[in-house]
């Protein structure tokens, strides 16, 4: 799951992303910077506007969150198919623990965080329990035991994502400039640890569910340091409909926004797939260092985050989404026809296409709903849309997609050895060119009238 990028306002990646290129003070353009360049400014745009201790905190807030997440996730699969013997359906409700929690989350945050207890405080708390409860699950080789643990654990978990980014904006002057060079070190803090767990070899063990469970105390106790932050909604009367996001359902009476929403639903089926089965996928075919080479698609992805208004300025949003579904859809195909001899170059790129696949279909498409919702609705629009992809559509990809590789799973008695991996893969493929072809037939881009731009 990239996941490591999900709760980045997409604005705040557009701005960020914009400073690949320079103005001088006449606002003529300067040759883009290079990429290390880019990625150096971002981290550091903005420094003396923000107390530097308190930077340094938040920058060191968010490596923790995204390590504790990054880990055990990416690994898990091996870990419980290979060490612990737990079938494809039993694995895919494990990951589907995420999903149930991040549709919850909402609920903890909205009615109880945001409205009685400093963000800080519950952030620390959560980490805490959050590191017991996943060095408890670590332990256990029952099935039932295992999950039960690991919800819990994901329950403690998934709040704390908005959480960070509530206590980080709390001590921002100028978020737009300044979130994204924080929220950055969250991707960075997700590619250490799979370089770490890579590098080791240990993700066939329990061992990176310690690490995940160790840096969850550490995190939690270094909250309790972060910059104090109040709840924003004390007194305010507690709304179901505003936490879900259902005062944003009228926008859905347009059928592109329609499409959009049942197309990003839709997406989220094959996108577990991904998450869920690329760390054994690359195991069964014996690619070493597995989790190392994963990151790869977090490093593509701050590249695209970089270079995303370039793309964006020229094809507009109907045809980022359907570049970033494309991406989706080849590279199942890459991962269907690829192996670990001379098509190993398949599995590479399939990888590195991570960046296309998420900041071409998913950041676009946050950018389309700001751009689609009034200002009044635009926070509810784009939790619903969180709800609907994140939550729901994650949640049944991973019940599909346990189905299909218990399906075609390779077994030898009571145990699996192996996975049909070709017949596995091109299921989520033509699954991802369907969606393609939805929004290519019934979506159309809607521009509204852009407004006079200032002098100077």
């Amino acid at each position: 799951m990239s996941i490591d990028s999900k709760s980045q306002p997409a604005d705040l990646r557009h701005n960020s992303s914009t400073r690949l290129r320079r103005r001088t003070s006449t606002g003529k353009m300067l040759p883009p910077v290079s990429a290390a360049a880019a990625i150096f400014s971002l981290i550091h745009q903005d420094g003396r506007t923000m107390n530097t201790t308190i930077r340094m905190k938040l920058s060191v807030m968010m490596f923790l969150e995204y390590f504790v997440w990054g880990s055990w996730f990416v690994t898990m699969y091996t870990f419980l198919t290979k060490t612990l013997h737990f079938t494809d359906p039993q694995t895919s409700n494990c990951y589907a623990t995420t999903n149930l929690a991040a549709m919850i989350a909402p609920f903890f945050v909205g009615m109880i965080c945001d409205r009685f207890f400093s963000s800080q405080k519950v952030l620390g708390i959560l980490h805490i329990a959050g590191g017991v409860l996943l060095y408890l699950a670590a332990q256990q080789t029952d099935f039932t035991m295992f999950y039960t643990l690991l919800l819990l654990h994901t329950l403690c978990f998934m709040p704390t994502m908005s959480l960070t980014n509530s206590v980080a904006f709390a001590q921002m002057t100028d978020s737009g400039n300044q979130f994204a060079g924080i929220r950055v070190l969250g991707t960075i803090g997700w590619i250490a640890a799979g370089q770490v767990v890579g590098k080791l070899g240990i993700e066939a063990e329990n061992t990176p569910m310690l690490i995940g469970a160790g840096s969850s105390i550490v995190m939690g106790l270094f909250s309790f340091f972060l910059p104090d932050t109040p709840p924003k909604a004390k007194g305010e009367p507690v709304s179901i409909r505003a936490i879900l996001g259902l005062d944003a359902i009228a926008l859905m009476k347009d059928r592109s926004f329609f499409i959009f929403v049942l197309g990003s639903f839709l997406t989220c089926i094959p996108l577990a797939f991904y998450y869920n089965l690329t760390n054994g996928f690359l195991n069964e075919l014996a690619i070493k260092d597995a989790a190392s080479k994963q990151t790869w698609g977090q490093m593509s992805e701050i590249f695209f985050m970089l270079v995303f208004p370039l793309f964006f300025s020229r094809l507009g949003v109907k045809y980022m989404l359907l570049a970033g579904m494309a991406a989706w859809a080849g590279r199942y195909f890459l991962f269907g026809f690829g192996d670990a001899n001379d098509k190993i170059w398949m599995l590479y790129l399939g990888l590195i296409l991570h960046g296309v696949c998420y900041d071409f279909f998913f950041v676009t498409g946050q950018v389309y709903v700001d751009q689609q919702a009034s200002e009044k609705i635009r926070a509810a629009a784009q939790g619903l849309i969180a709800f609907v992809t994140y939550g729901f559509g994650m949640f049944v990809g991973s019940i599909i997609q346990g189905q299909v590789a218990g399906h075609y799973a390779i077994t030898e008695g009571d145990k699996v050895v192996g996975h049909q991996w070709k017949e596995i893969w091109i299921i989520p493929a033509f699954g991802a060119f369907g969606v393609l072809m939805l929004f290519l037939l019934f979506f159309s881009e809607k521009k509204k009238p852009a407004a006079a731009k200032p002098a100077g």
